[in-house]
């Protein structure tokens, strides 16, 4: 996208005209960050009051971290995975869910193909295909396709995997226990009411089910490689049309796909609930709650 600090360019908002460029497009992507999972009461990070000013993200959310003091970084997510769990799917992700069904989207954008690239890790976007396919009978079969289960890639990984940290083992699991052992139950309050922090020994610890190591949340943290790079660096060479949804646009290699679509020439669309820095780069701009602008432009209301 363009650079230019004199530019007094404003990116359109007009919906038709946008409903109209997503009608042309054959190669879509959509990059969704925590603005998506906000209505479903998922905090964000970089926002006014994300979790990142409050907590230090570097003591939390690093492999350093957790080495240090795998107490406080397993309560910390503990109290993520209690959020997630008590969240459901809002509009916004079952809007993009909708749009993932090839016999919906042709309707929308005619022989065109689609993948969701999340950053986040609550689940809540595969948790919406399980709700479109519950709720439409007619289309679980569709839903519950590798063609579609295959079109949303989760790079930053998922909240509720449980990886063992013994590089000999590596086994990882879907876990959805509440709470995942008895010594986090309660500790949730510690970030959402400001309650002292427990220390609580490594042996009551999440413990891996097959060697009895130590485990850890399976999430990519900072300083680690997210997932699916080359396949999603592929998609992105290859996209005409990419709608940025709830990012601040901080977080590489993520904050740099919009910008490599604009340059190969393709447009951007970019739903967010407030101005954040480089969406005035963008081809298209929708401010407000994703949670209603996004069924709206995707034509899914």
């Amino acid at each position: 996208m363009s650079s230019d600090p004199e530019s007094d360019y404003e990116p359109c908002t007009d919906m038709p005209s946008f409903t109209a460029a997503l009608k042309a497009s054959k190669r879509i992507i959509a990059v969704a960050g925590a603005g998506l999972s906000a209505a479903s009461g998922i905090p964000t990070f970089r926002g006014a009051g994300g979790l990142w000013r409050k907590y230090d993200s570097m003591g939390l959310a690093t492999p350093e971290a957790f080495h240090a003091n795998p107490s406080r970084v397993w309560q910390f997510y503990h109290y993520r995975r209690e959020k997630a769990l008590s969240a459901q799917p809002n509009p916004g992700h079952l809007a993009l869910a909708m749009f993932s069904i090839p016999s919906i989207r042709h309707k929308i954008a005619p022989n065109s193909d689609f993948t969701l690239i999340t950053q986040n890790v609550d689940g809540l976007s595969r948790r919406a295909l399980d709700m479109v396919a519950n709720t439409h009978p007619e289309l679980a079969d569709e839903v519950r396709s590798p063609a579609v289960q295959n079109s949303m890639l989760e790079m930053h990984g998922r909240l509720f995997d449980v990886v063992c940290t013994n590089p000999t083992c590596g086994h990882r699991e879907h876990n959805t226990s509440s709470p995942i052992c008895p010594a986090l139950a309660g500790t949730e309050r510690v970030y959402s009411s400001d309650e002292p922090e427990p220390h609580i020994d490594e042996a009551a610890l999440p413990h891996c089910s097959r060697c009895g190591s130590l485990a850890r949340p399976g999430v990519v943290w900072f300083g680690e490689t997210p997932w699916y790079l080359e396949e999603i660096d592929g998609l992105v060479s290859r996209a005409d049309m990419c709608i940025v949804v709830g990012t601040s646009s901080t977080v590489y290699p993520a904050a740099g796909y919009a910008y490599e679509v604009q340059e190969n020439g393709g447009k951007v669309a970019v739903f967010n609930l407030e101005r954040s820095e480089g969406d005035q780069e963008a081809d298209y701009l929708f401010l407000g709650p994703a949670e209603v602008t996004l069924p709206k432009a995707l034509g899914l209301q």
